[in-house]
């Protein structure tokens, strides 16, 4: 089983990401299930979702503890929340951000991709200037960096999950799977 957190803020789309990743990964034949984590109930504050894949049923019905994968569409929450709590060493943190991954040497026990959604999100026309809706580029990224789930099952998803806008959600999401910047492979040990 594979498990994933994503960390959000009210109003930029955590929950609707985790929703159409579940969508792309039952397109792909996997069991799935998704829901969301709330605090305080409004725009801007912070908000968790999870997601579980696997090839069998799911049972288990607990929040994600330790997570295999966390996707932060916030990067301003990696200073007021622990977005690695529970991470699996060697597990994938994607965030946005238009930093490389290399400037996060806190998260060093991890495999660190960054994309800018943000900016992604903007040219694409989703959202406002001022809190664009990064979910659906986030989702391309994720595709890319985890392999776990095809762009092409997202894209189908944000066509079925996504109520309007759904040719700029989609090219986000194959922008956000082109331009993410991957975790370097560690280097090999010189014989």
């Amino acid at each position: 089983m594979v498990e994933i957190r994503f960390h959000g803020r009210g109003g930029q789309g955590a929950v609707v990401a985790s929703n159409i990743l579940a969508a792309a990964c039952f397109i792909e034949g996997k069991y799935v299930q998704a829901f969301p984590a709330f605090g305080v109930e409004r725009r801007g504050a912070p908000v968790e979702a999870y997601i579980r894949i696997d090839d069998r049923k799911i049972h288990l019905r607990t929040n994600v503890y330790t997570p295999d994968h966390v996707v932060v569409l916030d990067p301003t929450l990696i200073e007021v929340v622990d977005v690695t709590r529970g991470l699996k060493p060697g597990a994938t943190l994607l965030l946005n951000t238009d930093k490389l991954p290399n400037a996060y040497p806190r998260f060093t026990s991890f495999r660190v991709a960054t994309v800018d959604a943000s900016r992604i999100a903007l040219r694409h026309r989703l959202g406002s200037r001022t809190h664009p809706i990064v979910n659906t580029a986030i989702l391309g990224a994720f595709a890319r960096v985890t392999g776990l789930v095809s762009v092409d099952a997202v894209c189908e998803a944000i066509q079925e999950e996504v109520p309007s806008h759904h040719e700029a959600n989609i090219a986000a999401a194959r922008e956000a799977y082109e331009t993410v910047v991957l975790p370097e492979a560690p280097a090999e040990a010189a014989p």
